[in-house]
């Protein structure tokens, strides 16, 4: 009985990942992943030689659908991932952050089966003229 539960629970999994997969993006999930270093780079504010700014407040609005799936399966922990890989983005290209990075997902009902949506921002409560200015 607990082999067959197993069995069963293995094959869910298998099929909420491959559906996951389906909807984040039908060809390439890469994409989303590309989308928010787009943002990323796109909002990217030369400060200096040594300085780039980049907003630190991500914004994915993933389909109702596709969200209501993931809360179903009990797969919370997408934010953090999609942080973590575009913390490493930043790394890699010498971005500042405009504050702590977060990269948040909400539910929205996307038109025409858009599977999802990137906006980004600095947090609210960062201004401007509260970075240093450099000699």
């Amino acid at each position: 009985m607990a082999w067959e539960t197993l069995t069963r629970w293995e094959r869910a999994l298998e099929r909420w990942q491959r559906a996951l997969l389906e909807k984040v993006h039908p060809h390439q999930p890469v994409e989303l992943i590309d989308a928010l270093h787009h943002e990323c780079d796109r909002h990217a504010v030369v400060c200096s030689e040594s300085r780039v700014v980049v907003p630190n407040a991500y914004e994915v609005e993933l389909d109702t659908e596709v969200h209501e799936e993931l809360v179903r399966q009990g797969c919370g922990d997408i934010g953090e991932v999609l942080t973590d890989n575009l913390a490493r983005h930043g790394r890699q290209k010498g971005y500042e952050w405009a504050g702590p990075l977060t990269v948040r997902i909400t539910p929205t009902p996307l038109a025409f089966g858009d599977p999802y949506r990137v906006h980004s921002s600095p947090m609210p409560h960062v201004r401007a003229d509260a970075f240093p200015a450099e000699s």
